[in-house]
């Protein structure tokens, strides 16, 4: 379901040196002019959920939304955390192509 890169475990454990550790939740940003995406935030899990143990962190993701993405990749960039899913959302899931965005292909 899921795949951590080392960079984003690193600034994981970074985040959490001095706090609890709770589970993350990868769920779904709708809209916007790129369309929906994926991102984290600190959640519990729910019987709707699918959760998975990485590198001492319990990630949790909606059953259906899995179902939809196929797994996810967690990665760190200089904007902060990517979370890539391994199937591509739907253009037709609210957005689109837009100029704001730099078009096409480019979220």
């Amino acid at each position: 379901m899921l795949e951590l890169t080392e960079s984003a475990r690193k600034e994981l454990e970074s985040y959490f040196t001095d706090k609890e550790k709770g589970a993350i939740r990868v769920y779904l940003v709708p809209g916007g002019c790129c369309g929906p995406r994926l991102a984290l935030a600190l959640d519990a899990a729910t019987d709707d959920d699918q959760s998975e143990e990485q590198a001492g962190f319990t990630f949790c993701i909606n059953k259906e939304l899995l179902a939809q993405v196929h797994g996810v990749k967690i990665d760190l960039s200089h904007m902060g955390f990517t979370v890539e899913p391994t199937m591509p959302l739907s253009e037709n899931d609210g957005g689109g192509c837009g100029s704001c965005c730099g078009g096409c292909g480019s979220h």
